[in-house]
């Protein structure tokens, strides 16, 4: 592994681990986030503080940190933008600053996905939105959006990114593994319900 690759890999997860959601609900005064509802540091458990606005700027920044890894290492290390790429959604998954308990990888898959594969990004947004305006389950809208995206690579024929993607897509499944579990009980609360 050359300089490059390394450093594109690192400021990919240095990237990926920012809390933006810590210091957003902080600066807010809603405390620690980690405290409320799953406990999870994404959008969906911002919601149950009861604020959209919040909620939307942790989708919106986690997205923007999965996206900002990809256009670096493609100025700088266009050799290395798929590590650059792994690095960033791991970073947000296991963060080194939160004791590797990071958030569920879904809006931060979809940054990565905008610069590196628009058309997989396009499929993944429309699946996301349209399952969670539908079926109001954010863990079924996000790992079905997830999984979209090495079945578009396959379809489109990006075999470049299809390993890449697939093994996205399983680890954004792995971290909703206990929605998954809700799920076959039929206890796995809807946006917008108290769960």
């Amino acid at each position: 592994m050359d300089s490059a690759t390394i450093l594109a890999l690192v400021v990919g997860y240095l990237l990926g681990s920012i809390p933006f959601v810590l210091l957003l609900t902080r600066l807010a005064g809603k405390g620690d986030i980690r405290d409320i509802g799953s406990g999870n540091i994404g959008a969906t458990n911002v919601l149950r503080t009861g604020s959209k606005g919040l909620a939307a700027a942790t989708l919106l920044l986690d997205a923007v940190k999965g996206a900002a890894a990809v256009i670096v290492a493609q100025r700088v290390w266009p050799d290395a933008v798929n590590f650059a790429a792994a690095g960033a959604l791991i970073g947000h998954l296991y963060p080194v600053w939160l004791r590797f308990k990071g958030g569920k990888g879904v809006a931060t898959m979809l940054g990565i996905l905008v610069p590196l594969f628009w058309q997989a990004a396009l499929v993944y947004a429309l699946l996301w939105v349209g399952l969670l305006l539908v079926l109001r389950i954010s863990s079924v809208a996000g790992m079905t959006a997830a999984a979209s995206a090495p079945v578009t690579a396959a379809v489109l024929g990006e075999q470049a990114l299809f390993p890449m993607l697939l093994g996205f897509a399983l680890l954004v499944i792995w971290k909703h593994r206990e929605n998954i579990r809700r799920l076959a009980k039929g206890e796995e609360p809807r946006v917008g319900r108290k769960a």
